[in-house]
């Protein structure tokens, strides 16, 4: 007896909680006009999705809801398109089960 048991993403991420540090975001997107391969790239790499395209065609982060993966470090980092720093002691992600 097949049972459909298909958990999204979303859900698990749920779990967690985020303890936001106000006006001191630990990833910050350098300005642009026209997203570059490597930040169009986050929109669809980050697990958490907290890149965005804005209305005027800009990536956005809002780093509530980040795991700390390091997928967009990697990603964005070496190309200067983000600056990543890890968060504060006590504040960014407080994973529930481990």
């Amino acid at each position: 007896m097949a049972t459909d048991t298909a958990v999204r993403v979303e859900d698990k991420l749920f779990q967690n909680r985020y303890l936001v540090d106000s006006g001191r975001s630990h990833i910050k997107v350098k300005a642009h006009t026209t997203p570059s391969p490597a930040l169009r790239t986050l929109l669809t790499a980050c697990p958490a999705r907290c890149y965005e395209l804005n209305d005027k065609g800009q990536v956005e982060i809002t780093a509530d809801g980040c795991v700390e993966c390091g997928t967009c470090r990697i990603i964005g980092e070496p190309s200067g398109d983000i600056e990543w720093n890890y968060p504060r002691g006590g504040y960014g992600v407080l994973f529930k089960f481990g």
